[in-house]
């Protein structure tokens, strides 16, 4: 197993990004290994540490098809329907709750 060569923050030299960085550019790694790192000091714990990948290897996005657009429309919608009374919230349900806030807190939207 070979070592990543590792570079202070902000040190990085040209041809390497990360995923954020490939995406601004609207590339994606493509299948290619981790290339480097960045690693950012810390005062009571080890550093942050970012993933570089080449820029020369990476490939474009792949488009959105009608499907995967239907697809993510489905899953958005399913976050919004409440597993209690099963209507649709017109919001995406918080985890925290599990259920919109009218299941949550019935007392206060009694009135």
């Amino acid at each position: 197993m070979s070592t990543l060569p590792a570079y202070r923050w902000r040190l990085a030299p040209d041809g390497y990004a990360t995923r954020r960085q490939l995406r601004a550019q609207g590339l994606r790694p493509g299948g290619q290994q981790v290339a480097a790192q960045v690693e950012r000091p810390r005062r009571r714990r080890g550093p942050l540490v970012a993933y570089l990948y080449r820029v020369d290897l990476a490939k474009p996005v792949r488009p959105m098809t009608p499907a995967r657009w239907a697809a993510l429309a489905k899953a958005n919608a399913a976050r919004r329907i409440c597993p209690e009374c099963r209507r649709d919230a017109g919001y995406v349900i918080p985890p925290s709750l599990g259920m919109c806030t009218p299941c949550a807190y019935p007392e206060q939207y009694a009135a």
